[in-house]
């Protein structure tokens, strides 16, 4: 399998998966996308009986080529092995057949890795594959990672002492959770942490200035472990695509393709889902639930798209102005209209969050965090539009990390996951930085103890 940037507009410079992973960022700015997509087919996974066995199945075409095709399965097995529980969701008290009760609802929790976030899966698998592409006297690679909160602490535990590696996370000062500061900055060693005075879209510009500068990413050895990183968008297709095996494997004579309602900020877990469903495995329908950014939103309703600023909201993981994966989405639909392709985008505003996260204690006997809240608002909205069959909702984070906006709402205290406890009892420090290229780059010059 070639792997050309987005900005490789007539495919003249096509590079190994090896390469794409090792650099995160293409040379000219882009971002790495396969030349085409294999076809699959639910038969093609009948003797897959979990996700590493799934996701090796699923990913083999990706991987031919390269010097990771024969440790695939090891590589998934190694990673992926995390809970994934699919919970059917029942309202309190439900009798016969009330308009909100003809549609099957799901919650798929992606939130049982050691951070308590669904990029456990992908920043394990993306460090698995780097440690194997890495000979022992390579110099050390530095992983730059901008974070809106999640990002940054999957990514830290996946490399937190691994051989050959340090990881530089950039975080923005005030728009992450209390838990999620101190996560970021509670792993020490080879893992340095840097609050800065900006947004997120801040931390994510001076992170892809410092990739895309040939002279900086070479005498740093820079590589991403952000989603412009097809080491994280490759294997978060695993999960959907188990998913909805596990579905089909249910569905009776009739029943419809499930719809998936994602969170999403950057894109890059929804565009895995999506192209799951252009590989051919049985997903429907695909609604992209935003919180007040409304770049996605206002783009799928008909306007031109338009990046602009992150507000900051409730589902603060989520606070992205400019999604980075919508260039890597429009090529792969660059010869279909993006917009007539069963992808939608819903705004959901902070006061709906809140009244969601209140009401699905009792209503579903399920506490959310503020992003699945969103997922769960658009999958309302589209049930009282008629909306019928089996609607998958993806839960990304645990409540215990937004404790702050969670525990009032629901008037009770949320248990915090023992893998969660163990960091948070951990001292933690974070580094001040401007939020400028030069600050990021001066630091790096600067050098790391470990």
């Amino acid at each position: 399998m070639r792997y050309f940037s987005t900005r490789d507009v007539r495919q003249e410079w096509p590079t190994t998966l090896d390469t794409a992973l090792g650099a995160g960022l293409a040379t000219d700015g882009g971002l790495y996308v396969p030349e085409s997509l294999p076809t699959l087919h639910v038969a093609d996974f009948r003797h897959c009986h979990d996700l590493p066995e799934v996701a090796q199945t699923l990913l083999a075409a990706f991987f031919l080529g390269s010097s990771l095709a024969p440790m695939l399965g090891e590589i998934c097995r190694e990673s992926l092995d995390l809970p994934m529980p699919l919970v059917a969701l029942k309202r309190e008290g439900s009798k016969g057949l009330a308009p909100e009760e003809r549609t099957q609802t799901w919650l798929l929790e992606l939130f049982h890795g050691p951070t308590a976030a669904f990029k456990d899966f992908a920043a394990r698998f993306l460090a698995a594959c780097l440690s194997r592409l890495r000979s022992p006297d390579d110099p050390i690679r530095t992983v730059l990672v901008a974070t809106s909160g999640d990002t940054g602490s999957a990514v830290a535990a996946a490399f937190h002492k691994r051989p050959g590696f340090r990881v530089v996370i950039l975080y923005p000062n005030g728009r992450v959770s209390a838990r999620q500061a101190h996560q970021l900055g509670a792993f020490g060693d080879n893992i340095h942490a840097f609050c800065v005075d900006g947004s997120f879209d801040d931390c994510q510009r001076m992170a892809k200035h410092a990739l895309a500068d040939r002279r900086i990413a070479r005498r740093h050895h820079l590589t991403s472990a952000n989603s412009i990183s097809l080491g994280r968008l490759l294997p978060q297709m695993a999960y959907y695509a188990y998913a909805s095996l596990v579905l089909a494997r249910r569905a009776t004579a009739g029943a419809t393709t499930p719809s998936l309602v994602i969170p999403t900020g950057n894109l890059g877990n929804a565009l895995a889902a999506i192209l799951v469903r252009e590989i051919g495995l049985p997903i429907g329908q695909v609604h992209l639930a935003t919180n007040a950014n409304a770049t996605l939103s206002e783009f799928f309703a008909g306007a031109p798209y338009r990046g602009r600023p992150s507000t900051a909201t409730l589902a603060n993981a989520m606070d992205v102005g400019d999604p980075s994966n919508f260039e890597r989405l429009s090529w792969f639909f660059r010869h279909r209209d993006l917009r007539s392709s069963g992808i939608f985008a819903h705004r959901v505003e902070d006061a709906r969050i809140a009244e969601r996260i209140a009401e699905a204690i009792d209503r579903y006997w399920q506490v959310l965090c503020p992003h699945t809240a969103c997922a769960l608002d658009v999958a309302e909205r589209l049930i009282v539009a008629g909306e019928s069959g089996e609607l998958l909702l993806v839960a990304t984070a645990h409540p215990a990390k937004f404790d702050a906006v969670v525990e009032p709402l629901i008037g009770k205290t949320v248990p915090v996951p023992p893998a969660l406890a163990a960091i948070l009892q951990r001292p933690a420090h974070a580094e001040a930085l401007a939020a400028t290229d030069h600050a990021l780059v001066m630091r790096l010059e600067q050098g790391f103890d470990v």
